[in-house]
């Protein structure tokens, strides 16, 4: 199991592809798989854990990044003799080795962070299995082996027992993620915001977010660890997810949605696949449609949300799909 090394795996906070690996690899020993985990040397893992940095490199600032991760890549294939499978969860940078070695190679698309790259993907598209995370994030000029929604620890998200009245903001704090639109529907609807993320572009949290920021009305929680994530989820009325971009996936909408709480989100990307529009939130297109909708959620039943997300999300479903693309991949290089 390749994972990134930008955070630990699983990680502390922020790191959505390292929570992904760290799920994937704990449910495959669980099920009695022989995992190796390739990833920062911190990790906490039940696998045989190798790995070529003590820490994540957003973690340590004299680290070059792609250092790193080529060290970290090439760790990983000239060991690639000892096992059965490679499973790909980094990006596409590890497909330019895939042909350099007889393991089969199984490469999970997190989405595409600009068409430039693209053309690696087009590259190995005859030779490589993959498997986007949503039917919204395949590419038209790719084939896929799958698609295989993210799963989530469903026993560590349950219903609320006082949820509040207030509004959430949950995820990194860019343009992508609409968190001055956030913003504006709770300003309108006249409910606290509680914003909860890393900070990923420093101009927009200046000009657009630290300027409405009273302590009060809007709050700014920063990151929140792993441990806190049940609580200030299903702690909330309403999840606001106002994308600018199409996600293609969205952890935080599944594990509110596990907490029990309603997911109000712009209907682009993967949002129609996870959420039922009327039963676990409303998708929307604008934001006077999401202001409308803040009123309308209180009407959800938070105990049927809960049940439908962790009836579809769970690891185990996840791992079953895996390792029958890895049995495939496996027979098809044979």
């Amino acid at each position: 199991m390749l994972a990134p090394i930008a955070w630990r795996t699983p990680p502390r906070h922020y790191g959505p592809w390292e929570q992904f690996a760290s799920l994937l690899t704990e449910g495959l020993v669980a099920a009695g798989h022989d995992v190796t985990l390739f990833a920062t040397g911190d990790s906490i893992t039940t696998a045989t854990l190798r790995s070529t940095m003590p820490q994540g490199w957003s973690e340590d600032p004299t680290v070059d990044a792609k250092v790193a991760e080529c060290l970290h890549i090439a760790s990983v294939f000239e060991r690639a003799d000892e096992f059965d499978v490679i499973h790909n969860g980094f990006d596409f940078l590890p497909l330019t080795y895939a042909d350099l070695v007889a393991t089969p190679m199984v490469t999970t698309i997190h989405g595409f962070s600009s068409e430039r790259i693209v053309p690696v993907y087009e590259r190995y598209d005859e030779t490589s299995a993959y498997v986007s995370i949503s039917d919204a994030d395949r590419h038209p000029r790719l084939h896929y082996a799958a698609t295989i929604h993210h799963g989530i620890d469903t026993d560590q998200f349950a219903v609320h027992p006082r949820p509040g009245e207030h509004l959430l903001f949950f995820g990194r704090i860019h343009p992508d993620k609409g968190t001055a639109h956030a913003i504006e529907v709770a300003r309108r609807c006249g409910r606290r915001l509680d914003i909860a993320g890393i900070i990923q572009d420093e101009r927009y949290f200046r000009d657009e977010v630290a300027p409405h920021l009273d302590g009060d009305r809007v709050r700014y929680l920063g990151a929140v660890d792993a441990s806190e994530r049940a609580e200030v989820l299903g702690g909330a009325h309403a999840l606001l997810h106002l994308i600018d971009f199409d996600e293609p996936f969205g952890y935080s909408v599944v594990e509110a949605m596990a907490c029990g709480t309603p997911v109000i989100a712009n209907a682009r990307g993967s949002m129609s696949e996870l959420i039922d529009h009327g039963v676990t939130g409303y998708l929307v297109d604008d934001v006077e449609a999401a202001v409308a909708s803040v009123a309308r959620v209180g009407e959800l039943d938070r105990v049927g949300i809960a049940r439908l997300a962790t009836e579809r999300f769970t690891v185990t479903a996840m791992i079953d799909e895996y390792v029958r693309v890895y049995r495939e991949v496996i027979g098809g290089r044979t």
